[in-house]
């Protein structure tokens, strides 16, 4: 079954979609089979993995009205192990087309959970606003994973995210946790790139990654030719951030999926 992971941030320009493009392609060229679910109306995750927004028939947001189903809106990406529910700026209509519709917090979901075992991640690309797609990528994801840019501000509406992450918990997706946090536009010429990774280690009592993602020309680029950065330039500092991450990932998963094991053996032996 498919761990969900939701990349979320109402700041923008932290590189959340960078993260959501190229943390899914690392995790696809680790041979998982992976769906980035594009639930920005900007679309450029759409986009940054190779796919014309403008010429598609079907997006989620004709998902999330009812206007198709799940199979005429999910995509094969030129990526191996990559498929795609795209998205474009039609989706900027949905917060005003599902106001009244009953249980609108789970649409996504009620579409996703019938094919998480198809995957072995889902990777949600949320827009930068804490809106209704937003509340129902946190009621589809197992977690959420919180890029921040290393730059003055980086605390700056995370205490809000936080909130809003343990509201969706306590009233509609109780299985929500906070993957952690993962510092982007890293510049190590820098003293206050230092300074905020510091800084935020100290106040945030919430899971860092380990990995950092570098401030990375090439990254910048990659989107403008529709490639992941792990194919654009596989060699860039930014290509061996995002693999170092993918690992991360993976290992925490797997970290996870053993400590429930040994509690579900714990559970089982002492019924015994």
């Amino acid at each position: 079954m498919a761990r969900i992971i939701a990349i979320a941030n109402q700041k923008g320009g932290v590189g959340k979609t960078t993260t959501a493009i190229n943390l899914s392609a690392c995790l696809a060229e680790k041979n998982r089979k992976v769906l980035a679910i594009d639930i920005d109306p900007q679309g450029n995750t759409t986009s940054g993995l190779g796919i014309d927004k403008k010429s598609l028939d079907y997006t989620i947001y004709q998902l999330l009205i009812g206007e198709c189903s799940l199979e005429e809106c999910r995509l094969s990406s030129d990526i191996k192990n990559l498929d795609v529910l795209p998205s474009n700026v039609n989706l900027a209509g949905a917060e005003i087309e599902l106001i009244g519709v009953e249980g609108r917090e789970y649409i996504l979901k009620k579409h996703i959970d019938p094919i998480r075992d198809d995957y072995d991640y889902i990777i949600i690309d949320c827009p930068p606003s804490l809106n209704t797609l937003t509340v129902n990528a946190m009621t589809t994801a197992d977690t959420v994973l919180v890029p921040i840019q290393c730059e003055f501000y980086a605390l700056e509406g995370l205490t809000q995210l936080i909130h809003t992450i343990n509201l969706v918990k306590q009233r509609l997706n109780p299985q929500l946790e906070m993957e952690g946090v993962v510092f982007t536009m890293f510049d190590a010429r820098t003293n206050l790139s230092l300074q905020v990774v510091e800084n935020v280690k100290e106040n945030l009592k919430q899971n860092i990654y380990k990995t950092i993602i570098p401030r990375n020309v090439r990254l910048a680029e990659a989107p403008s030719h529709g490639l992941p950065i792990n194919l654009y330039d596989p060699k860039s500092a930014g290509a061996d951030g995002y693999r170092q991450l993918a690992v991360e990932v993976i290992e925490n998963d797997e970290a996870e999926m053993y400590e429930r094991n040994e509690i579900s053996e714990i559970k089982y032996r002492s019924k015994k």
